[in-house]
């Protein structure tokens, strides 16, 4: 089991490596070169395998008996914090890309009524890395380290019910990874509150998902689709090392158990025809971040040192507020037939930034609103080459005076922008 559980993980890593946020939240605005082009529109589509994941109804109504779907991202990041010390200093964050992917299987029965699928994904994600000046007593040149990636494997299946109604299902595994490293106040009450750490957090975990969905033919040119996601609630397993300024205690290593949710969604797509060469596409997705990052609940046990032991106790609870807000992603997509098995995409993508100002940190950036998106697709011998563009961006926020207890973030601002090239090679069969 053990075995199996580490080649999992590694294979969620490899397909979501160092996927960062550039999305609603910290879900990606769509997977896939053919899905983003388009805006990230896929609830009432079937022309990519990723619908899997947007809507495995759709599965029962791809074209031929199935298909084979890799995709592959870069995503290159421009964030940027700034303090006011008294002098307005601007840190810009790592300008490495981030690779990311992932990966469908569709196969469709003989008579057309059933399909199966297998996929893996990485949907959502964040990370940053600043190198910049800690707070007292901490100072000089510290590390604000943050990951964490969401990564699901889905076997799924869809029926189609009558010639115009279709539904499908999803019933996997979600796997969660998330590092915190850096300068950090303790939040919770008690003997610790407001003292100042430096902390090196590694967790993960896995926990079950599932969704369902529907896709509905109105008129000829006209397709619905509904979907639910479930939320992912995780217990990750790992450990921590904690520096405190208390000569007398110092630092130690400790077992860490974090409490975390990804947040579920429900979403309304539809498709339409104008022609047979001209489609446009519109999907609103409403994900609950309100009930999934209210908190960040951290158990530390087993401390190393024996002083934090008789000290505080064997263990250590830290509660950190999040309160973000639910948000409502409003996709649209227009693609063109040109012939020749040749197609043109265009997309745009809105969703209000999630994160209050209160609890707004370097460790998440995700204060994006505006998605524009690019694509193209042709066929070479028996595979599909779609290509795609994103450029993603949102108001600069500013931080008066932060809930976080320290005031580490008071009078601070926050920027961010991002750029991702997408690849998916598609076999039908």
């Amino acid at each position: 089991m053990n075995r199996l559980r580490i080649a999992f993980c590694c294979l969620c890593i490899a397909l979501s490596l160092r996927g960062t946020a550039v999305a609603d939240g910290v879900i990606r605005d769509g997977l896939g070169a053919i899905s983003c082009g388009r805006g990230g529109t896929n609830i009432a589509s079937a022309d990519n395998g990723v619908v899997l994941l947007d809507n495995p109804a759709g599965l029962v109504n791809i074209d031929g008996c199935g298909l084979v779907d890799l995709g592959a991202d870069l995503i290159f990041l421009d964030m940027k914090y700034a303090e006011e010390l008294p002098d307005i200093i601007d840190v810009v964050a790592d300008h490495d890309p981030y690779p990311c992917g992932n990966l469908s299987v569709v196969r469709k029965s003989g008579d057309g009524c059933w399909a199966f699928g297998l996929g893996l994904y990485a949907p959502a994600a964040f990370g940053t890395r600043y190198e910049m000046e800690g707070p007292a007593p901490f100072g000089g040149t510290r590390l604000y380290k943050s990951f964490g990636a969401l990564s699901k494997l889905l076997p799924g299946v869809s029926r189609r019910v009558t010639d115009r109604l279709s539904v499908g299902g999803t019933l996997g595994v979600a796997y969660s990874h998330i590092e915190l490293e850096g300068p950090h106040t303790l939040q919770a009450p008690g003997l610790l509150q407001s003292t100042p750490t430096l902390i090196d957090l590694q967790t993960c975990g896995a926990a079950l998902t599932w969704s369902f969905g529907l896709q509905y033919q109105l008129t000829q040119a006209t397709t619905v689709g509904v979907t639910y996601q479930s939320e992912n609630s995780f217990h990750l397993d790992g450990s921590i090392r904690v520096e405190v300024p208390d000569p007398a205690l110092r630092s130690s290593y400790f077992d860490a158990d974090l409490d975390v949710t990804w947040p579920r969604s429900l979403g309304l797509g539809v498709r339409h025809e104008l022609c047979p060469h001209r489609i446009v596409s519109a999907d609103v997705i409403w994900f609950d971040w309100t009930n999934a990052f209210d908190t960040l609940d951290l158990h530390l046990s087993d401390p190393s040192n024996p002083a934090f032991e008789a000290a505080l106790g064997p263990t250590v609870d830290e509660v950190i507020p999040m309160n973000w807000r639910d948000t409502v992603s409003v996709r649209l997509g227009y693609e063109h037939h040109f012939g020749c098995n040749r197609v043109g995409r265009l997309g745009y993508t809105y969703h209000r930034n999630p994160i209050p100002a209160g609890t707004l940190t370097p460790y998440i950036q995700t204060v994006l609103e505006h998605t524009f998106s690019v694509g193209y697709g042709w066929v070479r011998g028996c595979w599909q080459v779609d290509l795609a563009y994103q450029f993603t961006f949102g108001p600069e926020v500013e931080v008066a005076t932060s809930d976080l207890l320290g005031g580490d973030y008071d009078a601070s601002r926050h920027e961010a922008m991002a750029h991702v090239m997408l690849v998916t090679l598609s076999k039908r069969f």
